[in-house]
């Protein structure tokens, strides 16, 4: 079969490989219909590896070389063992995951910050393939009416869903994303969904900023030519956001978040970041502010899947690209040259 291999910082490799093996019993094989170039999937190939292991996965045994691609749809080849709902031809989704099952965090049902734990597409091989080994507990079967190509975007929403549920978002509440990129842009979608009144981006790139005021968001401002902690005050009354959630990774960005949100509020780190934030104890302690991390998802995949179902979650704003697999290494190196034209590209092993 083919798959898009990660063998190094900028090397990508369309390869024959062979298949996957008949799956363990906590795995299913799924065949691919799409799979979405992710943030962390274009950082492995810039600068990686971040989250890529030089030697075996504890969980997997996988190393590189590997498929990445981690948000994926498709329809499932073969099952592991039973499981409830699901069964040989569905078309399903997937929570990417790898738990143990054992630990502490996974009995309380914690799985996505286990210790041991790892991703599709980068603790083994990934979506960019015809086929992937995916884990059984994550699997999510497709309504009629969700498509293929929006249920590969199940997973980045529901980073963005998470992400608000940590944040207590609710009615009425005003909300400062910084970054509108596709994590950005799924915390809008989510923030919107919890009610909030007053929806703020900000964001550097003109083309991001209004693709997020056709979604309908209150304001959107360029943080290079703007002071945005000023603006997002004056328009809440000089009280300041209820809920700040970063969605870049910057760790300058989220010392200015922890400066931005209301007396009493919320700071929300949805980025992957690395480095070390500097943050005044005082702005914390004295105004009792809250600052959270948040990972990935925790049963949150079928809620979008259900909310997409139901016509509540129109992500079609989100999708930007269609492209075949085979032209995966190109549209990689386009990403990096010029993120400003797409959100979220998919690529399809089965051709366009």
């Amino acid at each position: 079969m083919k798959a898009l291999r990660w063998h190094g910082a900028g090397d990508l490799r369309l390869e024959e490989v062979s298949d996957p093996p008949p799956p363990k019993p906590h795995e299913a094989v799924v065949e691919v219909s799409w799979c979405g170039v992710c943030g962390t999937d274009l950082h492995e190939f810039l600068e990686g590896p971040h989250m890529i292991r030089s030697g075996p996965h504890p969980l997997t045994g996988a190393r590189p070389p590997l498929a990445l691609g981690h948000e994926f749809s498709g329809t499932v080849l073969a099952l592991g063992s039973e499981v409830s709902g699901i069964q040989v031809g569905d078309r399903v989704t997937a929570d990417p995951v790898w738990r143990c099952g054992t630990c502490y965090w996974c009995v309380r049902g914690e799985y996505h910050i286990c210790p041991k734990s790892g991703s599709v597409g980068l603790a083994s091989p990934g979506g960019f393939a015809d086929r992937v080994t995916v884990p059984l507990a994550g699997l999510t079967r497709l309504p009629d009416n969700v498509t293929d190509e929006m249920a590969a975007l199940a997973e980045p929403l529901a980073v963005g869903l998470h992400a608000v549920t940590r944040a207590g978002v609710g009615p009425g509440d005003n909300v400062l994303v910084v970054g509108g990129g596709p994590i950005g842009f799924a915390v809008v979608l989510a923030a919107r969904l919890a009610g909030a009144a007053g929806l703020y981006v900000s964001e550097p790139l003109k083309e991001r900023r209004e693709k997020l005021l056709d979604l309908g968001v209150t304001e959107a401002f360029d943080p290079r030519e703007t002071d945005v902690r000023r603006e997002v005050f004056l328009r809440t009354g000089r009280i300041g956001p209820d809920v700040v959630i970063d969605a870049t990774g910057v760790a300058s960005l989220a010392s200015q978040a922890v400066a931005t949100v209301r007396r009493g509020g919320r700071v929300v780190l949805a980025g992957v970041g690395h480095g070390n934030v500097e943050i005044d104890m005082g702005q914390l302690v004295f105004y009792e502010r809250s600052v959270l991390g948040t990972l990935g998802y925790n049963f949150d995949i079928p809620r979008v899947i259900d909310l997409m179902s139901t016509g509540r979650l129109d992500a079609s704003a989100l999708l930007t690209g269609r492209r075949s697999l085979d032209e995966g290494a190109e549209v990689f190196a386009d990403l990096a040259r010029d993120r400003a034209s797409h959100l979220k590209v998919l690529l399809t092993p089965k051709g366009l």
